[in-house]
């Protein structure tokens, strides 16, 4: 084990068993290293690790404090490593995405209003309109965490969050192969749009399934091209 590793090991340790609660001040560097049995160096780095996972949190002049743990936030600090996968591992979120947007679909058809399944429906039209890749790619972005915000799971929206972060990135560049997508993804939208309005989450269930089975379809075959150019 380094010394990074033991300094982490110690601190997660000190915040999992309650030593250290959310909220609470750090103990001073002295006190730490002594406890841990690390020095000074590997402790501040330990800090600035956990500190961009979202588990601490730095205030100047103060000093650093256990942050206040939300599943939400630590899953979302993901995101900061999820960016940098390649296409083969793009992969594995779509197939994530579709054991998670189902359920959040599901969920959001039992608990959603007429003013959301409203903003949804114009939401698409503006989909179905747009030619630009950046704009639609934030309209359907906004579109699918819009409903995963109705299931009510903070931290299930955050996960189908980072998870869509890489995925929405990647443009297919064949104008052909994206007119397709498109004219499918916007037709998913719609039946997952219409399970929704109906309050029915079988439907909208099946409908996000289907939608996402089939941007994985795009994800497996362009994978297999890039695997194919190495």
């Amino acid at each position: 084990m380094s010394a990074l590793d033991k300094a982490l090991h110690g601190l997660r340790a000190l915040i999992a068993d309650g030593a250290l609660r959310p909220g609470d001040r750090l103990p001073s560097e002295g006190e730490l290293c002594e406890r841990l049995g690390v020095s000074r160096g590997s402790l501040r780095e330990a800090i600035r690790t956990l500190g961009a996972l979202g588990v601490l949190e730095t205030r100047h002049g103060s000093g650093s404090y256990v942050s206040e743990l939300r599943a939400a936030d630590l899953i979302g600090s993901l995101s900061l490593t999820v960016g940098l996968l390649p296409m083969a591992g793009v992969l594995e979120l779509t197939e994530l995405r579709r054991v998670l947007e189902p359920h959040a679909a599901a969920l959001a058809a039992a608990r959603i209003d007429e003013e959301t399944v409203e903003k949804l429906d114009a939401l698409l039209g503006e989909i179905e309109v747009s030619d630009d890749f950046e704009d639609h790619s934030r309209l359907d972005h906004e579109f699918h965490m819009t409903i995963s915000k109705v299931a009510s799971n903070d931290a299930l929206t955050s996960l189908i969050d980072v998870l869509r972060s890489r995925s929405r990135a990647y443009r297919i560049h064949d104008v052909h192969d994206a007119a397709e997508l498109k004219l499918h993804s916007d037709a998913g939208h719609r039946a997952i749009l219409r399970g929704l309005a109906a309050a029915d989450p079988v439907a909208a269930s099946a409908a996000a399934s289907s939608h996402v089975a089939y941007t994985e379809y795009w994800v497996r075959k362009y994978t297999e091209v890039d695997e194919q150019a190495e």
